[in-house]
């Protein structure tokens, strides 16, 4: 609540010292009606007396927050008896964590001794302290930013080239942020299934027909070595996948050109909005509806039909997962129809060309690159989808290419190797990374192919 509080107040701050910069820019030159006689708008000085303001304070609380526990925790451990420092790292981690949690009033695990309350009433007074301490520099920074911005507003000043460095400066490290992000993200997944690979040949895992990853605790038991063939898992992805294309594309496209190009404003107004509600509606709720009412309307039909469907069946989590991916092709879609220019509407009515004929020979080619891009995402949403194939497709690793059998994903065998209490130096464990990975790489192409088919069409209509 203090750094809320803090932050909140630093905001303050900043707005009014906006209000100051623009002031001084107006004062400076003898009113808002002489504004020309200044390098800059008059709202560039204040967003730079902003900036000054509110730049440096929130780089120093951000460090604050990052070294302020570590550093408090080590003096409330310096306090502590020469045995209780000299426990195992593991032993003087628990004590310090009874330690925070009798600071903050919680229960703690062990009887409280007089030791681990004088360290609790520590680290109070050193969090206290802390805060304190905080408050005041970062008052202070922006007290002290703002009235060097102030003084140093003239009507010489670059105002505008120095906030859109900052702006500049600050977009730069975003993006080198997301980049070493994603870089951090596959070196750990790669580094990780490396270590697999090293126990299980790359051979048995892209081409195995079997999966169970299942590994016996003692080298007699039955069924000591797994085994970690990843076919069975992507053949049930792209089923699952397969037929949430079939229910998502079709409904989803039909929708966006009706919408787009045949409804009036009102319905349109209503409609759309409607529509996307499917994309708020959380996936364990259409997990429960796939399980209690998808599935068992599919047994049921099957059986008087003849059919043997299983309990849990890859048509039941497929058709749930067409619905749940609806509102993403229908909405890009509906939005890059919207953005064909009517010029091409225009011409081919004056041309001849009945509506539909317009929109199959013109704006659907116009438009296919977003439709593409579109479909691209709803494809990712439908092979990174879990909860839905838990619950009405099961986890059975099954090879098989009939919808009304039991599958499973990669994704939520993912799930299930890192569920609960695992050792990290087993296959079964690391088999999770090697899935990733190989799913990583599978999305890569499809990426490639789209924007193979993106630059092939954008050149037709460019």
């Amino acid at each position: 609540m203090h750094y809320t509080t803090l932050i909140l107040l630093l905001a303050i701050l900043t707005s009014l010292a906006y209000q100051l910069g623009r002031r001084r820019s107006h004062t400076l030159v003898g009113g808002p009606t002489r504004v020309r006689q200044l390098h800059s708008l008059p709202s560039y000085y204040g967003f730079y007396t902003a900036i000054w303001c509110g730049l440096p304070a929130l780089l120093v609380l951000g460090l604050w927050l990052i070294f302020e526990p570590n550093i408090i925790t080590s003096l409330v451990v310096a306090e502590l008896p020469e045995a209780t420092r000299n426990l195992p790292e593991a032993e003087l981690g628990l004590v310090i964590n009874d330690i925070k949690n009798l600071a903050a009033g919680n229960i703690v695990s062990t009887e409280i001794g007089p030791a681990i309350q004088a360290a609790a009433d520590h680290l109070q007074s050193l969090e206290r302290t802390s805060a304190a301490a905080l408050t005041v520099l970062i008052l202070v920074l922006a007290m002290l930013g703002t009235s060097y911005a102030w003084r140093f507003i003239s009507p010489e000043l670059r105002a505008r080239n120095r906030v859109e460095g900052v702006l500049k400066a600050l977009l730069i490290t975003s993006s080198t942020i997301a980049i070493f992000t994603t870089i951090g993200i596959v070196l750990s997944v790669l580094f990780e299934a490396l270590r697999f690979f090293r126990q299980i040949p790359l051979s048995e895992f892209l081409f195995g027909l079997t999966w169970s990853p299942q590994m016996a605790i003692r080298a007699d038991q039955v069924g000591s070595s797994g085994t970690f063939g990843s076919i069975p898992l992507f053949a049930g992805t792209l089923l699952i996948s397969f037929i949430a294309m079939l229910v998502a594309v079709p409904i989803g496209l039909m929708s966006a050109i009706y919408l787009s190009e045949y409804a009036g404003r009102r319905l349109r107004a209503v409609a759309k909005p409607v529509l996307e509600i499917l994309a708020g509606i959380p996936t364990v709720v259409y997990g429960f509806f796939a399980a209690l009412t998808v599935a068992p309307f599919i047994r049921n039909s099957g059986g008087l039909l003849g059919l043997d469907v299983s309990s849990e069946s890859a048509l039941a989590a497929g058709l749930v997962m067409g619905i749940m991916i609806i509102p993403f092709v229908s909405s890009l879609s509906d939005d890059v129809i919207n953005a064909v220019p009517q010029a091409l509407r225009d011409a081919s009515y004056g041309l001849g060309a009945t509506r539909s004929e317009t929109i199959r020979q013109v704006i659907i080619p116009a438009a296919l690159p977003g439709i593409v891009g579109g479909i691209l995402l709803a494809v990712s949403r439908a092979i990174g989808e879990t909860m839905i194939v838990v619950m009405a497709a099961g986890l059975s690793a099954n090879l098989t290419a009939n919808p009304l059998q039991s599958v499973t994903t990669v994704t939520v065998q993912i799930v299930t190797l890192l569920v609960g209490d695992q050792e990290f130096d087993s296959p079964k464990t690391l088999a999770a990374f090697a899935l990733g990975l190989l799913l990583f790489v599978v999305t890569l192409v499809l990426n490639l192919v789209a924007l193979h088919v993106v630059r092939k069409y954008r050149e037709q209509y460019e």
